[in-house]
């Protein structure tokens, strides 16, 4: 852990935050479907369509929510944000009918969606700019790590399969955004950078941010790399494979594992801009040929040859996907108005929610629809949301001013007495 973990201080914080609320989703991941179904007796087009409409809610939400904790201080947002996301998990203890799962569903997609814009706006604001990546990625091989702890307790709950153990968990996840909670306030309120003194802009100014909006898109291109290991891989290693089923749940420990050793060091070869946007073309390159790989796997092969090709191709996508993630944050940070780095993290975090809605639909259509052409067109699309980046960024750099001075960490804790961990 003390390789996983952050330096000590305000980033150490927020990654025993971001630890407890992972560990909480890790255990909601794997036993929700069966505790909407089985305890509050839904079908799963029923679940499917409330979790849709959900996320979709939370997704809308991001923005305004990110926009109120640029005014009122991500600190204590998140806070409230994570108190009010305990509450609807423990409203789903007693949830019984569909009218009422949909709106616990959506105010929980709301608290979620509010509460990332609000924790990535407190993360800009207590980690100086040349050092929010490196952070960035030791939250990212936390919360791996999280995911991997909940989800080994929500198997226990799945082996048990009984109403108390599903309970059990959805309790044990409310305690967790408590636990967060409790965690957050030990950090500083960030201090707003002053106002002009004459309004320059809308109050969602991010709206009106096209270059940003369209690296918004691309980022959600690349984030297919999740809908395909939980759903299209899954599918693909089902029908079209001769290798066991369970294969797909060992490419998803082999991933989250990866991510875990070997995030913080791939997220140093991104320093700036630069160097996010050559990562950020490499990415999509690793992930074609992660595709074309993939694609050799279908067939009659045999079990062996297929197990080694799906291990190979999952080796080349993790890789992949943590490049992309080191330049997805450098510049989604980077390119954020000081100010307003609460709105522009609830549009940039768009990304990953627009790839879990729209990918179930196009993966299974490329893959199981198209075959191994489909792979290759997946693939092109990677490429081609990679290499976009650079042309994007430097839009994106022609229509910005001067950037004010970042606020360095020394001077926000000095504004708050100091801090002590």
């Amino acid at each position: 852990m003390t390789r996983i973990l952050p330096p000590a201080g305000p980033p150490r914080v927020l990654a025993f935050a971001q630890l407890a609320n992972s560990v909480g989703d890790g255990a909601f991941y794997a036993t929700s479907a069966l505790f909407f179904t089985r305890v509050v007796g839904l079908s799963p087009t029923q679940v499917g369509l409330g979790l849709t409409v959900a996320w979709f809610t939370g997704m809308l939400a991001g923005v305004p929510l990110g926009h109120l904790a640029d005014r009122f201080g991500p600190r204590r947002t998140s806070v409230v944000l994570a108190v009010a996301t305990a509450a609807t998990l423990a409203g789903f203890l007693v949830v019984r009918s569909y009218p009422l799962f949909l709106l616990v569903a959506c105010l929980y997609a709301v608290g979620q969606g509010g509460l990332t814009s609000s924790r990535q706006a407190l993360l800009a604001g207590l980690v100086d700019p040349d050092q929010r990546t490196a952070i960035r990625a030791s939250l990212q091989s936390t919360l791996n790590a999280g995911l991997a702890v909940g989800a080994g307790l929500g198997a226990l709950a799945l082996t048990a399969d009984t109403a108390t153990a599903y309970l059990a968990v959805f309790a044990m996840d409310a305690a967790a955004f408590l636990a967060a909670a409790l965690v957050l306030r030990r950090l500083p309120e960030v201090r707003a950078v002053a106002p002009a003194p004459v309004p320059t802009g809308p109050p969602l100014a991010v709206l009106r941010d096209r270059p940003y909006a369209v690296l918004t898109l691309l980022n959600a291109i690349m984030y297919l790399n999740m809908p395909l290991l939980s759903l299209g891989l899954p599918l693909w290693i089902a029908q079209e494979t001769d290798a066991p089923p369970a294969m797909s749940a060992v490419v998803l420990v082999v991933n989250m594992l990866t991510v875990v050793a070997f995030q913080v060091r791939v997220a140093r070869r991104v320093t700036d801009r630069r160097s996010a946007t050559r990562v950020a073309g490499r990415a999509g390159l690793l992930m074609l040929v992660a595709c074309a790989v993939f694609a050799l796997s279908g067939g009659h092969l045999g079990p062996v040859p297929a197990i080694a090709i799906l291990l190979v191709a999952a080796a080349i996508q993790v890789f992949g996907e943590m490049m992309q993630g080191a330049a997805a944050w450098e510049l989604g940070f980077g390119l954020a108005p000081a100010d307003k780095q609460g709105q522009y993290q609830g549009l940039f975090g768009m990304g990953p929610q627009i790839a879990r809605m729209l990918g179930p639909v196009l993966l299974t259509t490329l893959l199981l629809g198209v075959g191994i052409a489909g792979w290759l067109v997946l693939g092109g699309l990677f490429l081609a949301a990679g290499l976009l980046v650079a042309p994007v960024v430097r839009w994106a750099e022609r229509t910005r001013g001067p950037a004010p001075a970042p606020l360095s960490v020394r001077a926000v804790l000095d504004a708050h007495g100091g801090y002590n961990a």
